[in-house]
Formats: C-alpha cells, sequence, structure tokens
C-alpha cells in the first residue's frame, strides 16, 4: 500500500514549531504539525477522553508500545512540572520516571503558563526523544478509530524544510513492525530486581507487588496506608511472591496479558494461597488467566478519567480511570471460584473480580486514579482491613 486511503489534514499548517509530521495507519494517513523529537516511531494507536492529566498518562508504563491521541481541544496549557522521586524510585506525582509512550498527537498545543511548570510539554518529550504531532482533527481521528478499532500506526516527525517521508516509506515501516498484540513489553518497565520501598512511618504490613510495569499511584496509596512495598520482578514465581509478606497486590503494566504465561500462573497462585491478594488493570486479567478464565481484546479499549463503573453487591456507581485494552470473559469464570464484582455501564464490560471465599479480588480500572478525586480508593482500604484480619 503506497498512498492512504484517506488523509486528513487541516486548511493551514503554520508550524510554530518548525516540525511537520505524518501519521499513517491501516487506511488513512494524517499530515499535521510537529513537536518533541525528530523521528520515526510505531505503535497501536490508541485515543484517551481525558481532559487533564498528560504528564500522568504519558508517563503509565501500561501506554509503553502505543501511541496515543488526546481528544480535548487543547493539550499542554500547564507544561511539565518537575517531580522528585521518593526514596530513589517512586514518583510523588507521576506514574513512572520517564515518558513512556511511542508517540502523543493532539488538536492544539498552546504556550504554557504554570508557576510549577519545568518546562513545555514541546521541550518534554524532545529531551525524551518521543516525537508529537499537533493541530490535528483529533475528531476525526478518533472517529476513524473507534471505526476500525485500535491498530498499529507510525508517526514520522521532521523539519518542515526537508522532504516529507513517503507515504510508502512509512506503510513498508508499519507492515515490517508487526502486531502489537504479538509483542511483550515487560521486559522494558519491569525492576530486574526486587526493590523495597518503606512507608513514611512504622510499617503496618508488608506486601509484595508484581511490578510488569506498575503506575507509580498503585504504591503510593499502599504507602500512604502504612504498607512496606517489594517490587517483584514480572517473572517472579509465586513462591517468590508470597515469600515473608502478609498480601500479594498483582500490578499494572502494558501489553497482551496472554503473552505473560509465567506471570499469569504466579498470579493465580498467590490468589489461592489465602493471603490477601489485589490485582489492578493487567494484574486482573494476570489473575483470571492464572485461575483458569480467558481474556480478550476490545475494539477500541477503555481510556480516560470518566469512565463509570458499577458495583454488583451494592449497586452504587463510581467515577474511574481506565486504561486497558484488553478484559476478562466473564463466561470463563465458571468453576474458578471467582464471580464478577464491578462492571461497565456502557458496554457491559467486566471491570472487577472477587472470590467467593478468599481474600482475594481484582479491579480492570485504576482506583488510584481518584477522579473524584477519591471514589474508589476504599479499594486499598480493603485490602488493609484483609491484611490487618489476617496479622491479628
Amino acid at each position: 500500500m503506497a498512498e492512504p486511503r484517506v488523509v486528513y489534514r487541516l486548511p493551514s499548517l503554520r508550524c510554530r514549531t518548525g516540525l511537520r509530521a505524518r501519521i499513517a495507519a491501516k487506511g488513512f494517513g494524517v499530515e499535521a504539525c510537529g513537536f518533541g523529537s525528530e523521528g520515526l516511531r510505531v505503535g497501536e494507536l490508541v485515543f484517551s477522553t481525558s481532559m487533564t492529566g498528560y504528564p500522568e498518562s504519558l508517563t503509565d508504563p501500561s501506554y509503553r508500545g502505543q501511541i496515543l491521541i488526546y481528544t480535548h481541544p487543547m493539550v499542554g496549557n500547564y507544561g511539565v512540572p518537575q517531580v522528585p522521586l521518593l526514596d530513589g524510585s517512586v514518583s510523588l506525582e507521576l506514574e513512572s520516571a520517564s515518558v513512556q509512550v511511542e508517540g502523543f498527537i493532539v488538536a492544539e498545543l498552546p504556550r504554557h503558563s504554570h508557576g510549577r511548570a519545568w518546562m513545555s510539554l514541546d521541550e518534554w518529550l524532545r529531551m525524551s526523544g518521543v516525537p508529537g504531532a499537533y493541530r490535528v482533527d483529533t475528531r476525526a481521528l478518533v472517529k476513524a478509530v473507534r471505526d476500525g478499532g485500535a491498530s498499529e500506526a507510525v508517526i514520522a516527525v521532521y523539519p518542515e524544510w526537508e522532504e516529507p517521508p513517503s507515504w510508502e516509506s512509512l506503510y513498508e515501516a508499519l507492515r515490517s513492525w508487526g502486531s502489537y498484540s504479538e509483542k511483550d513489553y515487560t521486559a522494558g518497565v519491569s525492576p530486574e530486581e526486587p526493590v523495597t520501598v518503606k512507608p513514611p512511618s512504622r510499617p503496618r504490613g508488608r506486601v509484595s507487588l508484581l511490578d510488569c510495569g506498575v503506575k507509580h499511584g498503585i504504591i503510593r496509596e499502599l504507602l500512604a496506608r502504612g504498607l512496606e512495598v517489594v517490587r517483584m520482578p514480572c517473572d517472579s514465581t509465586a513462591g517468590e511472591l508470597l515469600e515473608g509478606v502478609d498480601g500479594v497486590v498483582i500490578g499494572s503494566g502494558p501489553g497482551n496479558p496472554a503473552l505473560l504465561s509465567r506471570a499469569a500462573s504466579a498470579s493465580g497462585e498467590a490468589a489461592l494461597s489465602g493471603k490477601p491478594a489485589l490485582g489492578v488493570c493487567l494484574g486482573m486479567q494476570l489473575m483470571a488467566l492464572g485461575v483458569g478464565a480467558s481474556t480478550y481484546k476490545l475494539k477500541y479499549g477503555h481510556r480516560g478519567v470518566n469512565k463509570p463503573v458499577v458495583n454488583l453487591e451494592d449497586g452504587r456507581g463510581y467515577i474511574t480511570t481506565h486504561n486497558h485494552g484488553f478484559a476478562v470473559d466473564p463466561s470463563s469464570l465458571e468453576g474458578t471460584g471467582f464471580k464478577p464484582w464491578f462492571i461497565s455501564p456502557d458496554d457491559g464490560v467486566l471491570e472487577g473480580i472477587k472470590h467467593e471465599e478468599l481474600p482475594a479480588m481484582a479491579v480492570q480500572f485504576h482506583p488510584e486514579g481518584g477522579p473524584g478525586p477519591t471514589d474508589a480508593s476504599w479499594i486499598f482500604d480493603l485490602f488493609l482491613r484483609l491484611i490487618e484480619k489476617r496479622r491479628s
């Protein structure tokens, strides 16, 4: 395929950054202004409906291997804050220590203005080696993704005085890259050795965290409740996860859970061990796979901070933060000991599971995200109570 069937472009492209961009995906292309780093990157094209929080989204390891579209009309208004690391390893505000996305696409890129701004979004992506595109009709682009589903795409950023890369070369790069669902991204975002992070006060318990690319917000919530956290590599065994701890957390991360058979096996054993176990996002999928359930890929995923879920136990609804492209098949839970806990009222996707007898539970959304700002953070309180009950 040498030319896209449809090319989205605004009538006039005036690029104050001095950069242009081309984006190629299945069946369509985009011509836009560029920002951030020059170069070419390939990834799965996905979108988020978040209005704010781009520093958090861009540093979320779950976006590794993906090109992210933000649907809000202006992104970059408040720049990027300089955020220190707690204990040298956990960001106090962001979701990891670096930008994780392959590329970033926005409608307009305004000049930033905020007292805490360390640098602009443009400067941050340039420093991080990540290309971006702006002056994009993101509404048309998101409609294309919604209609056709999430698919691989390539983004190329180049100086506006240079000849643009040909569509043929972009599609060749896309073909040679392969499929997002067939790639394991956890090696690049998981610690190589266990890392212990202590709470500021005397620990109320000790938990292991299977870290396949966990959001630092999850660690902050555990630390805030007085739990000492041992971040374990993604290929840890169940025995390593369970040794010397009061509970186990199966964290979030990127990619297709079906590729992580060792992590799934360890997660399943931990869930059935009798020790309190909590899975979050990818962690729910791994826990489900480990006990014999199955997962499937969503058409374009759930990504945003305004996604509703309903607690099937009491009928209460919550507005929650989501970032998942895969889900657990509820019909496959039969015989596993787990039952549905939360669902999405929008499309019926399973958003939480709970064991009928053991202290094991998992949610597909992010209870640490707190768009409300604390909506579902009580799930961490519930996990802490289970730990304290077992300790007593």
